[in-house]
C-alpha cells in the first residue's frame, strides 16, 4: 500500500502526513454530522455513491478525482461522497458492514474476507498490476535479492507481505531464515532511511520508489510480481455481495464515470495532479505529477478490454497462491471474490 507517503520521508513528514489524515477525517465527521440535511439538499433523482478509499487522496486515486473535478459523476446523475480512512483495513469491513457502497481495497484483503466469511464482491480494477516491491537504497550495497542474505528487512506488519518476502527469497535461492525481518508498522521509508533496515517489502514502485528519486537517494527496487508472486490487482473497487443487485445501476454509472476518468488521467495527467492537490492540500504536487505518470500504465486495462476488467486466469493463481502460502484457510472460488458485470459492455 502507499503506507509510506506523503511528501517527505523522513519521521517528521510522517507525523504530518497522519496529522493531514487526521484533517480529512474530522472534516467528514463533520459532514457526517450534517448528512440529513445535505440528504434533503440531494436533487430529485440523484443517486448516492459512499466511496471509502484506501488511504489518504493521492496518484492511486488519480481516475477518481479526475472524474470528480471533470463532472462526470454529475453527468451521471450521481452524488460521490469519497471517504477518507482511519487505517487501510477499515474500508473492506465498512462495505461489508453496509455503511458504505463502495470501498478502494486490494485484492488479497477481498480473499481475506471471503476467508472470514464477509459477504464482499470486486467490481472493477483500479490499478491493474501490483504496485508492491521489495526496495533498498543503492549506497546499501545490495545488487539483487540474493545479498539480502544476513540483512535486515522491514515490513508493515502484513502477512500476506511477509509471504512475498519469503516466495522471493526462496525463487532467490536465499534461504528465510537468514533474513532478519521487522515489523517497522507504516513507516517503511523512514525505517529505510534512518538504518534501522537495510530494505523493504510493501513500498510501492510508483510512490515510495518515485518520491526517493526526486530526492536523489538512488532506490533500487523489484516489482513483486517479477520476483515469484503472482500477478495481481494491486486496488480494486469492492462492494457488499448483498447489495450487488439493488445497486446494480448506480455503481455501473459510478465505473463508467470512473473509466472516463481514467481516459482523462491518460491524455491529461497534470488535470489529475490539480484535482488530488484540491482534496488534500498536504500533498507535494510535484510528488504527485510524478507518482500519476509512474502509474498510468498500471490504469490501463489489457488490450480489447474495458477499464476496470479483472482477468480471471490472474485471479484464479494468486488466490491458490495465497491458499498455499497459508494465508487463506480454504482454497478460495475466485468466481465468489470478483465480477466484470458491472464494466462498460457487461452484464447488460
Amino acid at each position: 500500500m502507499a503506507s509510506a507517503g506523503g511528501d517527505a520521508v523522513t519521521g517528521a513528514a510522517v507525523t504530518g502526513r497522519w496529522r493531514a489524515l487526521l484533517g480529512l477525517l474530522l472534516v467528514a465527521a463533520v459532514l457526517v454530522g450534517c448528512g440529513e440535511k445535505r440528504e434533503r439538499l440531494t436533487p430529485a433523482g440523484e443517486r448516492t455513491v459512499r466511496v471509502m478509499l484506501d488511504w489518504f487522496p493521492n496518484a492511486d486515486h488519480a481516475p477518481i478525482y479526475a472524474a470528480e473535478a471533470a463532472g462526470y459523476f454529475r453527468q451521471a446523475g450521481l452524488r460521490v461522497e469519497l471517504r477518507t480512512p482511519s487505517d487501510p483495513a477499515a474500508p473492506i469491513r465498512a462495505v461489508a458492514a453496509g455503511r458504505v457502497d463502495l470501498a478502494v481495497s486490494y485484492e488479497p484483503e477481498v480473499f481475506r474476507a471471503l476467508d472470514q466469511g464477509l459477504r464482499v464482491r470486486s467490481v472493477a480494477a483500479l490499478v491493474q498490476r501490483p504496485l508492491t516491491s521489495i526496495l533498498w537504497l543503492e549506497r546499501s550495497g545490495i545488487r539483487s535479492v540474493r545479498d539480502l542474505a544476513g540483512k535486515r528487512v522491514g515490513y508493515a506488519g502484513i502477512d500476506y507481505q511477509r509471504a512475498y518476502l519469503e516466495a522471493i527469497l526462496a525463487e532467490a535461492g536465499v534461504d528465510p531464515s537468514r533474513v532478519r525481518v521487522r515489523n517497522v508498522g507504516f513507516g517503511l521509508a523512514p525505517a529505510l532511511l534512518t538504518g534501522k533496515v537495510d530494505a523493504v517489502i510493501g513500498a510501492f514502485w510508483n510512490y515510495e520508489a518515485v518520491q526517493l528519486r526526486l530526492e536523489r537517494r538512488r532506490p533500487q527496487v523489484v516489482p513483486v510480481d517479477r520476483a515469484g508472486v503472482p500477478s495481481y490487482d494491486e486496488l480494486v473497487f469492492v462492494a457488499n455481495g448483498d447489495a450487488l443487485d439493488r445497486d446494480r445501476a448506480k455503481l455501473r454509472a459510478f465505473l463508467a464515470a470512473v473509466a472516463r476518468g481514467e481516459r482523462l488521467v491518460r491524455r491529461r495527467p497534470d488535470f489529475a495532479v490539480t484535482a488530488l492537490v484540491r482534496a488534500n492540500r498536504d500533498l507535494d504536487p510535484r510528488l504527485q505529477r510524478a507518482a500519476v505518470r509512474a502509474t498510468l500504465a498500471a490504469f490501463a486495462p489489457p488490450r480489447g478490454r474495458p477499464w476496470g476488467w479483472q482477468d480471471p486466469r490472474s485471479w484464479r493463481e494468486f488466490g491458490g497462491w495465497l491458499k498455499t502460502h497459508g494465508i487463506l484457510r480454504r482454497a478460495p472460488d475466485p468466481t465468489e471474490a470478483y465480477t466484470n458485470e458491472l464494466l462498460a459492455g457487461a452484464g447488460l
